[in-house]
């Protein structure tokens, strides 16, 4: 059990040999692993590091003192305050905001599935997302922004209740639910390319150009939007892990625990779906972010779980900012780079698990 610290943060030794930090007031007492806050912190000064650079870089080359004058002096050069405010800045927050959105959503996930492989883009929510957004573009002939937001979350929720019912039966069992997901995703995917082949090369180019998920064209009056419904369903998410924490442990152990399993796997399910939805809604999809940020997160912070909702999202924010700086030095949309870097990914894991599974 820990020990000492009253007031304030000071190390301490738990039973499992790791150092952790107490912070207790009058009322409400917290405990943090040392490792966990210094991942954390680092993380933190990684996604600072690539920002300045991001913001930096461009036809418009600026000093990282430069780039910092520009935002925090509002008597800076008005030309750098334009360029770094006005017209850089909305696409750094964003890469933070959605790559934040989709680690919670793949720790979520993987904890509810209790597999490295259950990221919503691999058992086919994000399909649900992408298939929404091109019915509005192709089938109602409208590319505004509101419109689509608005199709990707219904086909994100529809896909979530389709695949919910399609795999209960008394009761929802991970592997049912990753294996009727990939069906799902994969018969939305052929829908969306039918879609696509049925309309003028006008249309499908605006399509395709907006499923390969990019960060560009985005303002601050799309970010607030994005911005606010995150930090409502960052709420939601916390108050989920807990009970999967608990149900890791078996539905039995979890029951014995007083946790209502199904009930909250329903709810763990409709909060990832809607984190999924809410970053395919606002740049497109992106993949590999939900499979591979939960997992960097946990071997950096030495976890037994991926539900870590910090580590994981400082992780996925970084990658997709360092994803999106490449991106904008070879000019592809930012979804091309991570499925680059996340095919790659994606095999070592497998390769992985297989060695692992060998007799």
């Amino acid at each position: 059990m820990t020990t000492g610290a009253t007031t304030e943060a000071v190390p301490d030794r738990t039973d499992f040999g790791r150092t952790v930090w107490t912070l207790r007031r009058t009322w409400v007492a917290l405990r943090v692993e040392r490792r966990s806050v210094l991942v954390c912190a680092a993380l933190a000064l990684t996604v600072a590091v690539l920002g300045v650079l991001t913001l930096g870089t461009g036809s418009l080359a600026l000093t990282p003192g430069q780039v910092l004058s520009a935002l925090f002096d509002p008597d800076a050069d008005p030309r750098a305050r334009l360029v770094v405010v006005t017209w850089r800045l909305p696409r750094l927050l964003f890469a933070i905001v959605c790559g934040a959105a989709l680690a919670i959503s793949g720790a979520i996930f993987q904890s509810l599935t209790r597999n490295p492989l259950g990221s919503p883009d691999v058992i086919g929510f994000a399909s649900g997302s992408y298939a929404g957004a091109s019915v509005v573009m192709l089938l109602l002939g409208t590319a505004d922004y509101l419109a689509v937001a608005s199709g990707s979350l219904i086909g994100g929720a529809v896909t979530a209740v389709l695949v919910y019912v399609l795999a209960y039966r008394n009761g929802l069992r991970p592997f049912r639910l990753i294996i009727v997901g990939i069906a799902v995703g994969a018969f939305l995917s052929s829908l969306t390319s039918m879609l696509l082949l049925s309309v003028n090369p006008r249309q499908a180019m605006l399509a395709a150009t907006w499923g390969a998920g990019s960060l560009s064209g985005l303002g601050f009056e799309q970010l607030r939007a994005t911005a606010a419904v995150f930090a409502l369903l960052l709420v939601c998410s916390a108050t989920v892990v807990r009970p999967l924490v608990h149900l890791e442990m078996g539905d039995d152990t979890a029951v014995a625990l007083g946790v209502n399993a199904q009930r909250a796997r329903l709810t763990a399910t409709l909060v990832g779906v809607a984190l999924t939805a809410l970053v395919t809604a606002a740049v497109g999809p992106i993949s590999f972010i939900a499979l591979a940020a939960p997992q960097i997160a946990q071997r950096l912070t030495r976890s037994s779980t991926t539900l870590r909702v910090v580590p994981a999202a400082l992780t996925g924010a970084a990658v997709l900012v360092g994803a999106d700086f490449v991106a904008q030095r070879v000019d592809l949309p930012v979804g091309v780079v991570t499925v680059c870097v996340g095919g790659a990914y994606l095999a070592w894991l497998l390769a992985r698990q297989y060695r692992g599974r060998r007799p």
